[in-house]
């Protein structure tokens, strides 16, 4: 069994020169890394790059170029009565207000979309429903897309972007949430097993606004995922919560920032993920920075993997910068590994089948998270997902073909 963790060390801007350097020397801080709207400005990567060395380039360069349209996936939007939605153009002026674009499918996802869709929560109203958008692959061409989630002052709401079909998909997620708002953002990967999927999610949190991020990915061939969250002003909390379950030869990427640029703000950030099948694949990096200014910042990253069978590769990188002594805590912490044994043997000498035994730690694996997500319907479905994911896993492990999925 491979079960891989790549876990580095707490750092400061001081003495990150060198680190994970993997023939290429990184930026000192996580914030010099280079963003810009400009193409010309991030060139196609290599592999060899920081940001890249986990990520099969190969499959991800049709994404890299600039020639992307916008015929591949169909987007239907369901609001919730408070809600407003709009097809706006490249150049409103609400679009790339969260930050610049950081690495190459970021930039060229940037560049070719031509139009944004955007949801707003207005200010003060309290959405009664969740707001759905359902972006759907019809076809395989290379596409661009670009949405805009934005909760107005002392708004709340749940917006659900739901992804699935089969497609070739560069993504932008803008994510607004202005002062004393609320707002929950469920992203969901449940593409075919064809499918390639970047996105870059940018988050700008306000004076004591609130996000909870949530992202759950289970289909696709090759999922990449980026979310970045910038506080602007104090009092601001951000939740990122994840669960994903990577198959055989499946590629699945997240890799987070939480930018701590003003004080007194809260960040948390959990993800868990399963993985199974040679070739499957995971990576979770958590960068986040304190920067000098950010007093009283409140923050703590954890990452779970959970390896179900030999051939099945998990990295794991957490990075914490701090450039001041005058916080209220920072810590992370990672950790992959197999079942484990003791709760196996518990289980089972109480008269558990061994796969029934199986199939009760994975569940309890995921449940906390899962009832953290807050959306009904998400987490029943999420739930029938891992019960169909371990029904491959147990059909393995017992040589017995897992049923076929009812019509």
């Amino acid at each position: 069994m491979t079960a891989t963790t790549d876990l580095s060390t707490d750092h400061s801007r001081a003495v990150a020169d060198g680190a994970h350097s993997h023939g290429v020397v990184p930026a000192g801080s996580r914030a010099e890394r280079k963003t810009s709207f400009d193409l010309a400005d991030i060139p196609v990567p290599t592999g060899r790059e920081e940001e890249w060395r986990f990520s099969p380039v190969a499959r991800l360069q049709p994404l890299f170029g600039e020639e992307q349209g916008a015929g591949g996936v169909l987007t239907t939007v369901v609001e919730a009565p408070e809600a407003k939605v709009e097809i706006v153009g490249k150049d409103d002026p609400r679009l790339g207000t969260t930050g610049k674009p950081g690495d190459r499918t970021a930039v060229t996802a940037w560049n070719a979309a031509a139009e944004a869709t955007v949801v707003t929560l207005p200010a003060e109203a309290v959405a009664s429903d969740v707001t759905s958008v359902r972006v759907e692959g019809v076809a395989k061409d290379l596409t661009a897309q670009h949405l805009l989630v934005h909760a107005e002052h002392h708004a709340e709401g749940v917006v659900v972007i739901d992804h699935r079909g089969d497609a070739t998909l560069n993504q932008t997620v803008e994510i607004v949430v202005d002062e004393g708002a609320h707002l929950t953002v469920v992203s969901v990967q449940d593409w075919a097993d064809g499918a390639v999927h970047a996105s870059s999610h940018r988050a700008r949190i306000g004076r004591d606004a609130k996000l909870k991020h949530v992202v759950v990915t289970f289909g696709g061939d090759v999922v990449r995922l980026t979310p970045d969250a910038t506080f602007t002003g104090e009092g601001g909390e951000v939740e990122m919560v994840g669960l994903y379950f990577a198959d055989a030869d499946q590629h699945q990427e997240h890799r987070l920032f939480v930018d701590h640029a003003v004080p007194r703000c809260k960040s948390r950030v959990t993800y868990k993920g399963a993985l199974q099948g040679a070739g499957a694949h995971v990576v979770w990096v958590g960068d986040v920075l304190i920067q000098a200014e950010a007093e009283g910042t409140d923050t703590y990253e954890l990452n779970r993997n959970l390896v179900l069978t030999d051939g099945a590769r998990a990295d794991s990188v957490p990075n914490l910068e701090i450039e001041t002594g005058e916080i209220e805590g920072a810590g992370h912490a990672s950790a992959t590994g197999r079942f484990d044994d003791e709760q196996l043997f518990y289980l089972m000498a109480r008269g558990i089948p061994e796969v029934d035994a199986r199939r009760l730690v994975v569940r309890g694996f995921f449940a906390e998270l899962i009832e953290q997500i807050g959306v009904e319907s998400v987490e029943d479905r999420l739930l029938a997902s891992i019960e169909a994911e371990l029904e491959k896993s147990m059909s393995v492990i017992t040589g017995v073909a897992a049923p076929a999925p009812a019509e």
